[in-house]
């Protein structure tokens, strides 16, 4: 016997998605003032604080702060 799906009620507002995340590359290529960084910037600037937070810990149980 075959076994049958059940149908999933569609909520009101809800659309169809945008194929290959054309919705996402639409928001983002709207130019917004403000300051600008890239990728990059953020990964390297999130890395800088992680490792003061550890230099940091391991200096208060050295001693050296």
């Amino acid at each position: 016997m075959p076994k049958t799906q059940k149908k999933r009620k569609k909520k009101k507002g809800e659309g169809p998605m945008p194929s290959g995340g054309a919705g996402l590359i639409r928001f983002f290529e709207d130019e917004t003032p403000g300051i600008k960084v890239g990728p990059t910037l953020v990964v390297i600037f999130a890395s800088m604080l992680v490792v003061s937070i550890v230099i940091a810990h391991v200096g208060t149980q050295l001693g050296w702060f």
